[in-house]
Parts: structure tokens; sequence; C-alpha cells
């Protein structure tokens, strides 16, 4: 095989230690290094001394990124590969050290890199990652609020649709001050909710202990620790995607995504789609189109690949939320397969339709033109019509097709 590399480094990566392997014309050299930044800086000067051309490592966890940041700043090129990439190319993987065999495979050009953003899009990328994760703690601990009332039971979500909610919040409150007096609890619902005070005094009537009032004290005390640290995360996340802010709303356009949405798409992918060959390379990087495994002209389960999480389930939230708008392109798509598949499936479809109008829009900077409910009716037009007509002739009426033009002339 061709030499593509004279001088190049694998490296094994672990928590504690990396393991280089660097190839120099013929002759190779083995060192181990801790993971320590004193000990990284050793690590890239010895690269910088045998002007090392490339660098390989496996994306193992979050630990490849210390070393991936400092060969970034000192601008070695450096690949992050796939481990099963590695594992499928054949080798003596297990006579051979990993970092011997990762150089080995990167000197003759048998590797890929992952994509790997700018460092700007990263630290982005883990605020806005951060922020979700508040966001499902925040679920979270309303989630074992309910199972306190219930526990003492009072039914307070049986009464009010939302239990976070500035009247729900103020009884709760009053709950885990001790007060045993329903009506006053009650009295302190709001605007249209005040409708429903008969019915809160009966749901709030429980016999709450102490122990419980003490859960409930420190679950609410916790979720304003989180509401205000997620207005802080949105604030610094709505200023450093300021400079992408006319893309921010290019997505957010599109029926289904938010705020939010728009702003975690943006932060996974970028805003440079020129990194992504096609549409198609970018929904099998997200993990949203079929899986390809076909044998002997049988073809096997058709299950998505694996991709990037935090992108894969941001975009079935949105199309969730699409396929179930009234009088949309993505509502009828949802319909169309979720009668012929099933649900989950039309959802996955929906998804990796968003994700390609994303493409596009951010590819060529345009608006997001909606295609209307009768999109797949008006492109199979002509079948319906013959289908319809042979249809009504088999139970013995004579059609005739008149072309109506103009509604309003009918």
């Amino acid at each position: 095989m061709n030499v593509i590399y004279e001088r190049c480094c694998g490296m094994d990566v672990h928590k504690k230690t990396i393991v280089a392997c660097v190839f120099s014309g013929k002759k190779k050299e083995i060192r181990s290094f801790s993971t320590m930044t004193a000990s990284l800086l050793s690590l890239v000067d010895w690269l910088k001394s045998v002007d090392c051309q490339c660098v390989a490592m496996e994306a193992t966890g979050s630990y490849w990124k210390p070393i991936y940041n400092l060969l970034e700043m000192e601008e070695i090129p450096a690949l992050v590969v796939n481990a099963q990439h590695i594992k499928a190319v054949p080798g003596r993987k297990t006579d051979v050290k990993d970092s011997e065999w990762i150089a080995d495979l990167l000197r003759h050009g048998l590797l890929n890199g992952s994509f790997i953003p700018k460092r700007e899009q990263r630290e982005l990328k883990e605020l806005v990652r951060y922020r979700r994760s508040m966001v499902q703690e925040r679920a979270r601990e309303l989630n074992r609020i309910q199972k306190v009332l219930e526990g003492a039971n009072i039914k307070l979500s049986s009464v009010v649709s939302e239990i976070d909610g500035k009247s729900s919040r103020d009884m709760l409150a009053m709950l885990a001050a001790g007060c045993n007096d329903a009506k006053a609890m009650a009295n302190k619902a709001r605007r249209q909710m005040r409708k429903k005070i008969p019915q809160l005094e009966e749901a709030l009537h429980g016999f709450m202990g102490g122990h419980q009032r003490l859960m409930l004290d420190s679950m609410l005390k916790h979720i304003d620790f989180l509401e205000e640290h997620i207005l802080l995360l949105d604030k610094e996340i709505r200023e450093k995607m300021e400079p992408v802010r006319e893309q921010i709303f290019l997505v957010d356009s599109i029926p289904g995504i938010g705020e939010r949405s728009a702003q975690v798409i943006i932060a996974e992918i970028g805003t440079n789609m020129a990194q992504f060959p096609s549409a198609a390379h970018l929904a099998s990087w997200a993990g949203l189109c079929p899986g390809n495994n076909e044998s002997a002209g049988k073809r096997k389960s058709g299950k998505t690949r694996k991709g990037s999480d935090i992108l894969r389930s941001t975009l079935i939230e949105c199309a969730k939320v699409a396929g179930h708008l009234k009088s949309t392109y993505f509502s009828a798509q949802y319909s169309r397969i979720a009668a012929r598949r099933g649900k989950n499936r039309a959802t996955v479809a929906v998804a990796h339709s968003i994700l390609t109008i994303v493409y596009h829009m951010l590819k060529t900077n345009s608006p997001y033109q909606e295609l209307g409910p009768d999109f797949f009716e008006q492109r199979r037009k002509t079948e319906i019509v013959k289908k319809s007509v042979k249809r009504l002739e088999a139970l013995g009426y004579a059609v005739s097709i008149d072309h109506q033009i103009n509604a309003s002339t009918a």
C-alpha cells in the first residue's frame, strides 16, 4: 500500500494515560504520557520536534477533547476516528498495540475522521447541551413533586393542566409551609382557574406528613435554582448566537421548531453546509436515515443508525409537534405514513424531512416555503382521478370529467 503520511502519530487515549506511536520514515517510536496538562504539553512538543504531519485517535468518550484542543491550538492536523471503523479494517488487532495499529492505518490513508466543528461551535454546543440537561432535570423534579402529592392524597394535577403554573406554585408553597386550609389554598387561583375553586378545594384536601412537606420545599427550591440558571444560560446562548441570528430565524420559521430547538440544531450542525456533501449525508450523520442492511437480495432490518443523540432527539420532538399541526405538509406526510407504517416511523420520516429542509435553507439562505396539506394529492392528481372514475364505473355510474378551471365559475 502507498504511504500517505511519512511522519504520523496514532494515539490510544484512556482516562489517565495516552499511548502514542509515531512513524517517522522507517522508524517507529512509542511513548506513554499522562493525561495531565503538563504531560500533554510534552506530548505536543514531541510531535512538533518530529514534524508530525497528522495525528489520529479514537473517539473515546470525552477523553479525546483535551489533546484535540492542544493540537488545534498548535495547528497540528488531527483525526478523531470512530472506533467501530478502526475495528472494521482487517488486521492483527489482538497482537498489535492499539496506538501502533492506529498509526499504521493513518500512515496508509485508511482512516476517515469524524466531523469535529470549530472551537467556537464546540463551546456553543456545550452550553446548549448543558441547558438541555437542566431543562430535563427540571422536568424530572416536577415528576417527583407529583409523586409526593399523590402520596399525600392531593390530586392537584387532576384539576390543573400545569402543575408548575403560577396558581399551582402558590398552592404548593402553602402546602410546603404547613398550611392545611384547602379553601385558603384554592383561593390562590388566578384568572380562568378561579372557575375551578370548588374542584381545587376537593383536590387539595389530603394528608401531608412532615417529611413530605420537607421534600416538597426542597424540590420547589431546586426548581427555582434551575429556572434561574436556565435563564442565565438562555442569555449567554443568545449573545453567542448573535452572529447567526438570521439563520436561527430561518430555522425557527419551520413548523414545529421553536427558538430553543433552532438553537440546538444550529449548535449541532453549524451554518456551513459545505461540510456535508448532501442532505442525505447530514441525515445519515444525525442518525435519521433508514439502515442499509441487505444480503443475498433480501432486505433486512432498516433500523436507523446511531448518530448525534441531542440533534436526533430534538428533531424527533419537533417532528411530533409538526406532525400534529393542521393544514401543513408535515401533517399530511405524518398521516399518510402513520396509516401504513405506524406512528414511530412516521415521526422519524417527518424529522428526516425537517433536517433536509434545514440543510437546503442554510445552504441557499432561503426562507421556508410551505407546500401545503394537499401536496401529495396534487402530485398524484391524475392517478387519483383515474382510480375514482374506475371505482364509480364499477358501481354502474357513467362518469364524465369536466375540468374546473376556476371555482368561482362552477
